[in-house]
């Protein structure tokens, strides 16, 4: 990006126009590990196209290393915004009326067999395993 824009607008222009596309929606994801790594990398990689730092050792440019960039952009990471969002649709998706389809179809358990071998994670299954990680965060 143009050395002639501040950090501070970079860092606007990327949680106003970048993260309001990649969140559109994801509360309803659910994602493995190695998704949420990919995500951290994004998030480091669109950072890292924010600055360039001069070595003060050689005098040549470099790229900014992860712990400068968390320095530089102290909002919580990608994936724990995901991971709140996704909880406070849980709430709000239980607080719903039995009426609503989006409640029946979190509260209805369909009877099927499941395939055998480890099952995929679904969306329930990675609200409960968000509860401890938000809960300490908070």
């Amino acid at each position: 990006m143009s050395c002639l824009l501040s950090t501070n607008l970079k860092i606007k222009t990327y949680e106003i126009i970048i993260l309001s596309v990649v969140f559109y929606g994801c509360e309803t994801w659910s994602f493995t590990l190695r998704e949420e790594r990919r995500l951290r990398v994004f998030e480091n990689r669109v950072l890292r196209t924010y600055g360039l730092k001069r070595d003060e050792v050689t005098g040549e440019w470099r790229k900014l290393h992860n712990e400068e960039l968390s320095d530089m952009y102290s909002s919580p990471n990608i994936v724990r915004v995901i991971k709140s969002r996704r909880m406070r649709w849980a709430g709000h998706v239980a607080r719903m009326g039995e009426s609503r389809s989006v409640y029946r179809v979190l509260a209805e358990k369909p009877e099927r067999k499941r395939p055998l071998g480890r099952h995929r994670l679904e969306w329930e299954d990675n609200v409960k395993m968000d509860i401890p990680e938000v809960e300490c965060g908070v």
